[in-house]
């Protein structure tokens, strides 16, 4: 057809005849459908040798890309990871602050007087000085002698004031004495820090005194330092020895002295101070005039 001298436009005008006669018969009379079928059949191993490199070009990609994505991702999912440990952290923190701080809402609902919510920045390195300093001084109106709270009892009182910040000795120190009385009848004596620092030792009380373990100790109101019914402590052990005047007493203070980070600072006034102390008869109620309330 295509041979040397013949006309190239006749063989191209048959050929084009020839696939419209194909078209129009496959499309009609659907004869060539078996050949079409045969024909696919060998042309598919040639076709998907043809496809191979594009197919592995997208493998490629595909493997490539999705290992950079796992990466990154694994990557934000740690950082995630390590933040939301962090918070969890953070949380617990703040959780066990609000505890406190609602614990000290409640206490000082309590109080009739002014408080102010403190945090202790500091303790005496001294084991045998139980001092510790808190975050609030002049600018804040705290004033030597002041009294000193957590949500549980007494921790102690003001000794020393700067202007941003106050030292506080407790009541443990064995320098520091706190008129007290028996919240169950009223009998009244001084509680004295010991050489341990972890307990109270009241002091001078007469083999005849009414004191018995579990009693809760209170804030008698003398010295002028403390208005009366603040917890103080809890009768640990009472002991009697044969022939000895006065009873050996201990006990456990009820302030957490050595766990309390955010305390209160009480503003009390003269007038509350007498008007809340109740004259209650004592055996023993000349021995509180000596150094009561008052650091040694």
């Amino acid at each position: 057809m295509f041979r040397k001298g013949q006309s190239l436009g006749a063989g191209f005008t048959f050929l084009l005849a020839l696939s419209l006669a194909l078209i129009f018969v496959d499309h009609r009379f659907e004869y060539l459908t078996q050949v079409r079928r045969a024909l696919s059949v060998v042309v598919a191993p040639i076709q998907w040798l043809a496809d191979t490199p594009a197919r592995l070009t997208d493998d490629v990609r595909t493997v490539v890309i999705s290992r950079t994505e796992l990466t990154q991702e694994n990557a934000r999912l740690k950082a995630r990871t390590l933040i939301l440990e962090q918070k969890v952290q953070k949380l617990a923190s703040l959780n066990a602050q609000n505890v406190r701080l609602r614990e000290l809402l409640n206490s000082s609902r309590l109080v009739d007087e002014k408080v102010v919510v403190a945090e202790l920045i500091g303790i005496d390195p001294d084991p045998t000085i139980k001092q510790v300093l808190i975050n609030k001084g002049d600018q804040d109106g705290v004033y030597v002698g002041q009294p000193l709270l957590d949500a549980t009892g007494v921790m102690g009182q003001v000794i020393q004031t700067s202007p941003f910040n106050s030292r506080v000795i407790l009541i443990t120190d064995s320098s520091n004495r706190i008129p007290i009385q028996v919240n169950r009848n009223g009998y009244r004596a001084i509680a004295a820090g010991t050489e341990s620092g972890t307990e109270l030792e009241l002091l001078h009380v007469p083999a005849t005194a009414d004191i018995k373990e579990g009693d809760l100790l209170v804030t008698s109101g003398m010295g002028q330092r403390f208005p009366v019914g603040y917890p103080v402590a809890e009768v640990k052990d009472v002991h009697k020895s044969a022939g000895q005047p006065f009873l050996t007493i201990h006990a456990q203070p009820l302030a957490r002295l050595n766990r309390s980070r955010l305390v209160m600072l009480v503003f009390i006034s003269e007038r509350e101070i007498y008007g809340q102390a109740a004259p209650i008869a004592s055996e023993n109620a000349g021995s509180e005039t000596a150094g009561e309330g008052t650091p040694q």
